[in-house]
């Protein structure tokens, strides 16, 4: 994983960093429609295939598999790009289109765009954890806990139980529930989405029956939901993050220092719509992803930032814990190590 320190002190913007995004922020019609075209008909084509690939051999239909979850990650970065206000330049069709989205992904479009955009807003401040984001506690809060809290944090961060278990848990179940932040249009959306899923499965389930549709779209839904999940995670949760009391958090460092630079290969970054360049979206959502490459090339500020590969990510899944006095991401081991004390006051 590449850091340097120094390098990330110069990373906090200066007061121009408005002006630096600011070409960058005008969506593109064109290039919006055209991704909703090479993304949603390519899922539908997918699901014929598997489908058709279940009499050959179910081999087959599990390599068509990854292609449909790359398409659904790929579906749910647009109705991410919709929430922003940023994919289309109309508001209007932004929610049309990611409500459609949210049908396909399970997701309630309002819902989450709400909920979303409290992530954007607090991210890193220690005193607005809780919504939108990946439970982290610090060293000082853990040892504070008895022995079966531990037990509890330490099995909800476990990676297995959050990529197996978390697309279930988070897309299945959570998104089907009305959220404490939400509003009338909100829970409307919530039901809205919920019927349209049950619709979707019963009528895919009426033509085709019930044990091919769970054969189709099972694996689909586990693959894309694991794949979100870590991709959420892992550009948030490594050593060098930004964590702040609230009195020291800023916005443009809580970006730019709290959310990475996720390299991947350039198949991965088609199919994840960019999200790599989480630095910079964090730093302007307005931007579509669409050009947040475009951004970064052409912005050097942007590139001194923490970056890596799919294989040092790797390393981000042993970091539990938030080291408020080192400031860093760190292991349990490293907190147990460590005398008990009691909980800083971060509000």
């Amino acid at each position: 994983m590449k850091y340097d320190a120094s390098v990330m002190k110069s990373t906090v913007p200066p007061p121009r960093w408005q002006e630096l995004v600011k070409p960058f922020q005008q969506a593109q019609n064109r290039r919006a429609v055209w991704q909703v075209v090479n993304t949603i008909l390519p899922l539908g084509v997918s699901y014929y295939l598997m489908y058709r690939s279940l009499s050959w051999h179910y081999g087959a239909t599990i390599l068509l598999t990854l292609v449909a979850a790359g398409l659904s990650i790929r579906t749910f970065i647009i109705q991410h790009d919709c929430g922003h206000g940023s994919f289309f330049s109309s508001q209007k069709a932004n929610d049309l289109v990611g409500t459609f989205c949210g049908f396909l992904s399970l997701i309630p479009y309002y819902q989450w765009r709400h909920e979303h955009a409290i992530h954007h807003a607090t991210s890193g401040n220690l005193a607005r954890r809780g919504v939108g984001d990946v439970t982290t506690l610090t060293v000082r809060e853990y040892l504070a806990l008895n022995r079966w809290q531990r037990i509890g944090y330490a099995i909800y961060r476990q990676p297995l139980v959050m990529l197996l278990i978390g697309p279930t848990f988070i897309f299945g179940i959570m998104s089907r529930v009305v959220g404490p932040h939400s509003g009338r249009r909100e829970k409307l959306n919530v039901h809205l989405t919920t019927g349209m899923v049950l619709a979707q499965l019963a009528g895919w389930s009426w033509l085709i029956g019930w044990q091919t549709v769970l054969l189709l779209w099972a694996p689909v839904f586990l693959i894309a939901g694991a794949v979100g999940i870590w991709l959420f995670y892992v550009q948030h949760q490594y050593e060098n993050t930004y964590w702040r009391a609230p009195e020291e958090w800023d916005y443009s460092p809580s970006a730019l220092e709290g959310s990475s630079y996720y390299r991947l290969p350039r198949l991965l970054q088609w199919f994840t719509g960019n999200i790599g360049f989480h630095h910079i979206h964090h730093l302007s959502p307005r931007i579509p992803n669409y050009r947040l490459e475009e951004c970064h090339d052409q912005t050097p500020l942007f590139q001194k930032v923490t970056t890596f590969g799919i294989w040092e990510s790797l390393r981000c899944a042993r970091l539990r814990l938030w080291d408020d006095e080192n400031r860093r991401m760190v292991g349990f081991d490293y907190a147990r190590s460590r005398p008990a004390q009691p909980p800083e006051v971060t509000a």
